[in-house]
């Protein structure tokens, strides 16, 4: 399972995920169990390089035998004009909307791939697609959601000059720090007290005044907002470490910041290397790193 994070504000956008992928399969009791979890998926996505554009996923980790990871990067391919029979897919940099990108994600991912390899068993499966469109001063969010084998989306999140924050996945953790209360509060207000359904909207959007924690204002720095990102997803991590069950959360944190000027830059982010064995002259020709702990896609 996963956290998907994405904090919007004034100048610009976070995006901030785990890495752990759960196995899941058929015990001979005929019941699903986890099989295992492991902690270097990947998530968090520079969807064109050199563009402020990026995405997080939550959901079925592959389509087919190709990761989610994999077909983003297919997807990357198309975008950059590397693909020669998708010459078209080519984003222009002064003239490419987050939302086209969103509805090409959705077209490539859903479309082609989805479809045609989920006939019959079909998981949930998830993106936020963010980040500021070509000339314009605001970022925007798109989401893009796959359940029981229908897709809606991509559908704005907020209109381009709001700001906040949305969370997926496993929203547990944050579903109780940031609104005050656990999902399953409305089940048991209507089974154990007897609320009438009809009053249950009403009464939540009461309580929800009252307890909303405002942890993410639009003129906050983008420094804070990176750690209010890598705070939530520690929150959730050790939420499911620590509560019954297999910790579905967890590995190492990527998180990465949008801005109009700065553009796509990775603030944590996993190598499958150990920076020793690379020269630095290697590493900094390849990840052009701007500060300890931050590089440029």
């Amino acid at each position: 399972m996963t956290i998907a994070i994405s904090i919007k504000i004034n100048d610009g956008l976070v995006l901030a995920t785990d890495s752990a992928s759960t196995l899941i399969g058929q015990f001979p009791d005929g019941q699903l169990h986890v099989l295992n979890v492991y902690n270097h998926a990947n998530k968090l996505f520079n969807l064109r390089k050199g563009f402020p554009i990026g995405a997080i996923t939550w959901g079925t980790g592959s389509i087919g035998q190709a990761s989610i990871s994999t077909i983003i990067k297919d997807l990357r391919q198309r975008f950059s004009s590397n693909d020669p029979q998708h010459k078209d897919w080519t984003l222009n940099k002064d003239g490419y909307t987050v939302e086209e990108v969103a509805k090409k994600l959705k077209e490539f991912v859903y479309d082609d791939l989805y479809k045609k390899a989920f006939p019959q068993q079909k998981p949930s499966l998830g993106f936020i697609v963010a980040g500021f469109s070509a000339n314009q001063p605001m970022a925007e969010e798109f989401q893009i959601d796959i359940q029981n084998g229908e897709c809606t989306g991509p559908r704005r999140l907020r209109n381009q000059e709001d700001c906040g924050v949305t969370w997926a996945g496993e929203p547990e953790a944050l579903n109780r720090f940031i609104m005050g209360y656990s999902p399953m509060i409305t089940t048991l207000l209507q089974q154990q007290l007897g609320i009438d359904p009809a009053q249950m909207n009403q009464a939540m959007s009461v309580v929800q005044a009252q307890v909303q924690l405002p942890v993410v204002l639009p003129a906050m720095p983008l420094q804070d907002a990176i750690d209010v990102a890598r705070f939530m997803v520690e929150l959730t991590v050790k939420f499911s470490r620590y509560r019954p069950g297999a910790p579905t959360v967890g590995g190492p944190i990527e998180i990465a910041a949008i801005s109009k000027h700065e553009g796509f830059r990775w603030v944590e982010r996993k190598y499958y290397f150990d920076r020793k064995l690379n020269p630095d002259e290697v590493y900094e020709r390849v990840y052009e790193p701007t500060h300890k702990g931050a590089a440029k896609e």
